[in-house]
């Protein structure tokens, strides 16, 4: 029997620690690659709450 998750709630806590001169980016892209993973990440978002909305 498969199983379907509709929502899923991720809880994160984030700590400023002082010091550090260059943020992390999780890996070594680059500032258009990264831009363009955040733009797919909007599209797929904004398609969610479409689908919601949609009767």
């Amino acid at each position: 029997m498969p199983l379907e998750i509709k929502e899923l709630h991720i809880k994160i806590n984030v700590e400023d620690t002082a010091g550090t001169s260059k943020p992390k980016t999780g890996g070594n892209w680059s500032a258009e690659q990264e831009e363009q993973l955040i733009a797919k990440c909007i599209k797929q978002v904004l398609r969610v709450l479409k689908d919601r909305n949609e009767p």
